[in-house]
């Protein structure tokens, strides 16, 4: 090869190929007999749908459900939203109560590998800076793990959408600070810790908290 043949300019480096978008798979469960039968419109799955709209930030997708109060019916659609559609975070609303068809946390629990008990003592402790009968609610939350790594965190909201909104939320004082922290706040955290997508939220709605950031 003669001197004129050669070529001695740096080339530059290929382009790194494209990492494909992690959508958040959330699911949406309203637990209700009557909600599922058509005697009432179901107010608890657009509330959480709007909830989240507002405050979430970055790419999700959602899958939705109104059932009735049965466990089997309950634990099945669990398995379904974690299992087959690979939900990174369930929320359900309903059958929270101590009527004998509120069946839901007997019905998460049983599906769930592990409990996450600060989600209900946090969720009763804003609600009783309301009603003195949050002590009857039952919220309950946990980690459904799969053997092949996934992993789904499940928790159970009120079925009113003021509660819904309020225990999410937290409460806020006349200024806007931050009077008692909502339960979503470390759920973006927690999704980190479980191998989800990263997600962050509006700090005007539900500021996130992670170890390093300072808390608005």
């Amino acid at each position: 090869m003669s001197h004129e043949d050669r070529n001695d300019e740096p080339r530059e480096a290929a382009p790194a190929p494209a990492q494909p978008i992690r959508l958040l798979r959330i699911g949406l469960i309203s637990v209700s007999d009557r909600a599922s039968q058509g005697v009432y419109t179901d107010r608890g799955l657009p509330a959480l749908k709007e909830w989240l709209e507002r405050c979430l930030i970055g790419p999700r997708t959602f899958e939705t459900a109104l059932i009735p109060d049965d466990l089997d019916t309950i634990q099945s659609t669990l398995r379904k939203f974690c299992d087959a559609l690979r939900c990174h975070l369930v929320l359900t609303t309903g059958g929270t109560g101590p009527a004998r068809r509120d069946v839901t946390p007997e019905a998460t629990a049983g599906v769930c590998t592990r409990e996450m008990p600060g989600f209900g003592e946090q969720m009763r402790q804003i609600s009783l800076r309301f009603v003195p009968t949050a002590i009857l609610s039952r919220q309950f939350a946990g980690l459904r793990e799969l053997p092949d790594g996934h992993t789904c965190l499940i928790v159970n909201l009120p079925g009113q959408p003021k509660a819904i909104a309020e225990t999410l939320e937290g409460l806020r004082d006349a200024n806007g600070s931050i009077l008692v922290p909502g339960v979503f706040a470390a759920v973006p955290y927690c999704l980190d810790l479980i191998g989800a997508p990263f997600v962050d939220t509006d700090p005007a709605v539900c500021a996130a908290f992670r170890p390093g950031k300072r808390a608005s």
